[in-house]
């Protein structure tokens, strides 16, 4: 591109982006609209046929045609801009969490047991708003905006199924090409409302499931030298996790190892046979994701035979890490620097041990997650319920600020600005 050619580009690109806060806070009623009745509605995992008629009808309203999943219920769709040009893809995950909410809200969960406690319906709402905005300006996008209406981000890897179905390839069956960028926004309590919050590199933790399982001798327990009593050797092996993580992994790469239960036993008498621990392995690198797991299973195994016990260990991968690109990290910046101004834009200073399937899609196209803030006024920050639980309250007047940085984004990266 010419000199010249850039600024024009450039040019272009400010007055398409000029006033898209102002535009979503005019569609922040409709936006709203579609969060509650999502929210009132829950659906777990892969299986979401009410959110996805949600999604179809509302892009049907404002003239796009969205492509149904055939293995789960995701949505793909794609606003062909009315000149050619690269692609980029914006994300919304759908599903929600297996647990009652007791938030007391006039529109809070009709499903016993289902909960948007993280956010996912907002996600989707905020996205349909950016799609309204960027239909609306259709004619004038250089290049295709995919639209990605996921399920099954909550451990069940819906982004690599969407993947595997033809994600990327979603706009060049209509002379489009794969896409250059892509961005998801997640909000969140952690931040002030309306706050952009991102880093670049590791972001969030690549996850790893385990599962021990100690099997000793069972018998009295008024006589535990006649038995092999499993439950002292699991005690040992959670407690020396914690020690091989602060004496053998480097702290400026940090883990975390969580045993989050721990099953065993009948009654108050009897030794069991055996005990199941069940936990989480979380990293930011691959180097210490391998040393990690290869340390589990050295504690547990020799832990276990120290004792003439043994140990079962079965480590279960799960996504990998979350890695915004350097350069799109500092353009989702810039961006959100020009819709709500320097001092609401922050970089995070280290990871957030979380962990996204969205990883998927950032190992094949340079792209960011942005954490929006989206904690209510007067709630104190160290107490202030966060994502995941049955308490949480998302300010919705943040998702106006969503709904532009996806629009902003896209049209910005279209024209290369």
């Amino acid at each position: 591109m010419t000199k010249t050619g850039a600024l024009d580009s450039a040019d272009s690109s400010a007055t398409l982006t000029a006033g898209l806060l102002a535009a979503a806070r005019s569609i922040q009623d409709d936006v709203v609209a579609i969060r509650r009745r999502i929210h009132r509605q829950p659906e777990v995992g892969l299986d979401l046929p009410l959110t996805q008629a949600v999604v179809l009808d509302e892009l049907a309203k404002i003239g796009i045609g969205g492509r149904p999943g055939t293995a789960l219920s995701s949505v793909v769709a794609v606003i062909e801009g009315g000149k050619p040009g690269p692609t980029v893809l914006l994300r919304g995950d759908m599903d929600a969490l297996p647990l009652h909410e007791d938030t007391g809200l006039d529109f809070a969960s009709e499903v016993d047991g289902a909960m948007h406690a993280c956010g996912h319906d907002t996600h989707v709402a905020m996205l349909l708003g950016a799609a309204r905005l960027l239909q609306e300006r259709r004619a004038d996008l250089p290049g295709n905006v995919i639209l990605m209406f996921q399920p099954g981000e909550e451990g069940y890897g819906g982004a690599k199924t969407m993947i595997e179905e033809g994600l990327l390839d979603a706009a060049v069956a209509g002379g489009g090409a794969r896409p250059t960028g892509a961005l998801a926004v997640h909000i969140g309590t952690r931040y002030p409302s309306g706050e952009i919050h991102l880093r670049p590199g590791p972001q969030m933790a690549a996850t790893d499931v385990i599962r021990i399982t100690v099997r000793g001798r069972g018998g009295h327990a008024s006589a535990p030298h006649m038995a092999l009593d499993p439950i002292l050797v699991a005690a040992e092996i959670v407690l020396t996790l914690q020690a091989m993580v602060t004496r053998r992994i480097d702290i400026f790469d940090p883990a975390v190892v969580t045993i989050a239960q721990i099953t065993a036993g009948t009654t108050n008498n009897i030794i069991p046979e055996s005990v199941f621990l069940f936990g989480t392995i979380r990293t930011v690198s691959e180097k210490t994701r391998v040393e990690v797991r290869a340390g589990v299973r050295r504690v547990a195994e020799g832990i276990a035979a120290a004792h003439g016990a043994t140990a079962e260990v079965d480590l279960e991968p799960g996504y990998p890490v979350t890695i915004n690109d350097p350069g799109f990290t500092a353009f989702v910046q810039d961006t959100a620097r020009s819709l709500i101004g320097d001092n609401r834009v922050a970089e995070l200073a280290a990871p957030i041990m979380g962990a996204e399937d969205f990883s998927y899609v950032l190992q094949q196209v340079p792209g960011a997650m942005a954490f929006l803030g989206a904690r209510p006024d007067g709630l104190d920050p160290a107490i202030a319920p966060q994502n995941h639980s049955n308490l949480v309250v998302f300010d919705e007047t943040a998702m106006a600020v969503g709904v532009a940085l996806y629009a902003a984004v896209a049209i910005r990266h279209l024209h290369g600005t």
